[in-house]
């Protein structure tokens, strides 16, 4: 069963090979951003989704960073890099995901990043429920970032993630106009190998 959705902009763009909710095919990464105030409610709501992601023996070495007012906001453009901030400062929220990398035991925690990939990854599926969109970017200075935000060397600075509305893809450049269009995936045969790395399933 295959299943296809809409683009903001009327045109087919996702289809999946097998039967899912259509919650995995919405979620994409647009760069237009309304200037639209995200409800402290809403806003709650999505990280609350963050917060009961998995994590290895309940460690959660997530923190975010928000920056919601002016001041917060323009500091937070002062670390990220110029191909981004050239559409980003119009979400009216940033945020800046951290893992902790060690343990409660004080020991290295090597699944540090990947459980805090998953926290994001609740977020983003979240924000599609409640109407709003995110571009999660690795193009930043994480050494300003901490030095900015006093982040301690504990704590790895992950990616910073523009949420908000989605806004008018006229309202960007022509250059990002072009990219505003949700992209698609390799096909899973490409993804999944059987047996060892490079084995087709059968």
């Amino acid at each position: 069963m295959e299943r296809s959705e809409k683009s903001a902009w009327g045109q087919f763009h996702r289809e999946s090979k097998h039967a899912i909710d259509p919650i995995y095919l919405n979620r994409w990464s647009p760069r237009s951003f309304a200037e639209k105030t995200v409800e402290a409610e809403v806003l709650y709501r999505i990280f609350e989704a963050a917060r009961w992601a998995p994590s290895g023996s309940n460690e959660q070495p997530w923190r975010y960073i928000l920056a919601r007012t002016p001041e917060d906001r323009a500091t937070f453009l002062k670390f990220i890099m110029p191909g981004n901030t050239a559409w980003c400062d119009k979400a009216p929220v940033l945020a800046l995901l951290l893992s902790r990398k060690l343990s409660s035991r004080g020991e290295p925690l090597r699944s540090h990043s990947f459980d805090a990939g998953t926290s994001w990854g609740y977020l983003a599926l979240e924000c599609v429920r409640q109407g709003l969109v995110t571009h999660a970017m690795g193009g930043f200075y994480p050494d300003k970032a901490r030095e900015l935000l006093n982040i301690p060397e504990e704590y790895e600075a992950e990616v910073v993630i523009a949420i908000g509305y989605q806004g008018e893809k006229e309202a960007l450049s022509e250059a990002f106009q072009e990219r505003e269009i949700p992209n698609t995936r390799r096909e899973l045969e490409e993804t999944i190998f059987e047996g060892k790395f490079g084995d087709s399933l059968s």
